[in-house]
C-alpha cells in the first residue's frame, strides 16, 4: 500500500477503469470492512481473478487489507482519499447509486 502522498489521480483512475474494480470500490464505499471471501464479491469471476483485482486496487492506493489472524478484510482508504482527492469516492459511488455515510443524510445545512 503506497503512502497517500505518492498516490496519483492517474493511478486511481487507471485502477477503477476496469468494471470489476469499480464495482469493488462501489461496494467498499459503504465504509465497512468486507472479508475478501463472501457473496458480496460474487462477480462471476474466479477467486484468483478477484485476488488480482484486490491487489491492483491496493497498489493504486485505493484500499488497504486488514489482517486479523487468518481473516483478511479489505476497506477503502476513505478518509485519506477524501482528504487528498475531495469528492472522488462520492463520484465513483454515485455511478452505481451508492451513497457514502457522509452524504447519506443529505447536504449539510447552510449557515448564514
Amino acid at each position: 500500500m503506497p503512502d497517500i502522498a505518492d498516490v496519483t489521480m492517474i493511478d486511481l483512475l487507471r485502477a477503477v477503469a476496469d468494471p470489476i474494480r469499480l464495482r469493488i470500490v462501489q461496494t467498499l464505499a459503504d465504509g465497512l470492512r468486507h472479508g475478501k471471501c463472501g457473496t458480496h464479491w460474487d462477480f462471476g469471476v474466479h477467486k484468483s481473478t478477484m485476488t488480482h483485482h484486490f491487489r491492483i486496487l491496493r497498489q493504486a492506493g485505493l484500499t488497504r487489507t486488514v489482517v486479523a489472524g487468518r481473516t483478511h478484510s479489505i476497506e477503502l482508504r476513505r478518509d485519506e482519499l477524501d482528504a487528498r482527492f475531495p469528492g472522488l469516492i462520492d463520484a465513483l459511488a454515485a455511478t452505481a447509486g451508492v451513497s457514502s455515510p457522509a452524504t447519506a443524510h443529505g447536504p449539510a445545512p447552510r449557515s448564514g
